[in-house]
């Protein structure tokens, strides 16, 4: 009990339940798959801070008197996705800027044109397969 009564004490603690909090599933999400196959990785950066201060005041008695306070903060900022398609992979970059939100909508587009366009190669790519089959038949 006396550990947590110093400054060192609550930046500790402090400490202890940030890394309870942040783990590598935060910064490399957990996958998505798709039904076609396609793989999507969402990619984070973590920051994050502390503070903590405290002070011993004088007392009348023998007691020691122990004041203080601390505090963290965390931030988790979305970069890239990783795309893996049959084998191929490809990043693609969240657009910087000043909002989080904004730059997600901006990336819905890309992300989509990007799944439409290897759907349709896949159905292209199956579609040649089964002429291929109804030649050779």
């Amino acid at each position: 009990m006396k550990e947590q009564q110093s400054a060192a004490g609550i930046l500790g603690t402090a400490i202890e339940k940030i890394r309870d909090l942040v783990d590598v599933k935060t910064i490399v999400g957990e996958p998505v798959f798709s039904a076609d196959g396609i793989t999507i990785i969402p990619v984070s950066k973590v920051s994050y801070g502390f503070a903590s201060g405290g002070s011993d005041f004088p007392s009348k008695s023998n007691a020691e008197l122990f004041g203080g306070g601390g505090g963290a903060g965390i931030t988790i900022t979305p970069v890239a996705f990783v795309v893996i398609n049959n084998g191929s992979v490809t990043i693609k970059s969240v657009p910087s800027g000043d909002n989080t939100a904004e730059r997600l909508v901006s990336l819905v587009p890309e992300m989509v044109d990007t799944v439409n366009g290897l759907i349709n190669k896949n159905k292209e790519v199956k579609a040649a397969e089964a002429a291929a089959v109804e030649t050779v038949l």
